[in-house]
């Protein structure tokens, strides 16, 4: 549920518990946009405790499959690019992306546009964290791969995505 400045809402684990559906699901939707995922996480609900709830969550991403993985790669900004303002990841992936500074931008377009040609969809990685440089090379390297396989790299990619969300909008 972003808010207007981008800023993505946070919720105490008690009040991740006790929340409605409507207040909650839209939250985890932001983390990945997977419903059965979403649902799955929904209702292992109460949780003791933060750890409990990733897990649960890792468990229901594990494995997404293709046609979920194409439906959530569908809300994230190409690495390099500013991610549209509306979309409902948005504030995540500005602060995940921090690491690819304005010298890539140019190679990154270049190599998402061969990425995309290659394989029909956004490259999609857990960019938190890590430069620029890191994420363009991991993106050379993983255009070796044969189009099933990039599809389950990006589900785990996803899922790695959506555990740390999670933990940012349910924090300790």
């Amino acid at each position: 549920m972003p808010a207007s400045s981008g800023a993505v809402a946070e919720l105490g684990l008690a009040e991740f518990n006790a929340a409605g559906v409507a207040r909650v699901r839209p939250l985890l939707l932001t983390c990945l946009a997977v419903p059965r995922w979403a649902d799955a996480v929904l209702a292992g609900r109460p949780y003791a405790d933060r750890a409990e709830l990733l897990a649960a969550a890792r468990r229901a991403a594990d494995p997404l499959v293709p046609d979920e993985v194409r439906a959530a790669i569908a809300d994230h900004p190409r690495i390099g690019e500013r991610p549209v303002r509306s979309s409902p990841s948005a504030g995540w992936s500005r602060s995940e992306q921090s690491g690819v500074d304005d010298a890539a931008v140019a190679e990154f377009r270049a190599a998402n546009a061969e990425y995309e040609r290659r394989f029909g969809q956004v490259y999609l990685v857990c960019a938190n964290g890590r430069s620029g440089g890191e994420l363009l090379a991991d993106l050379r390297s993983r255009m070796g791969n044969d189009p099933e396989t990039e599809l389950r790299v990006a589900g785990r990619e996803l899922a790695a995505i959506a555990l740390l969300r999670l933990e940012k909008a349910v924090p300790a």
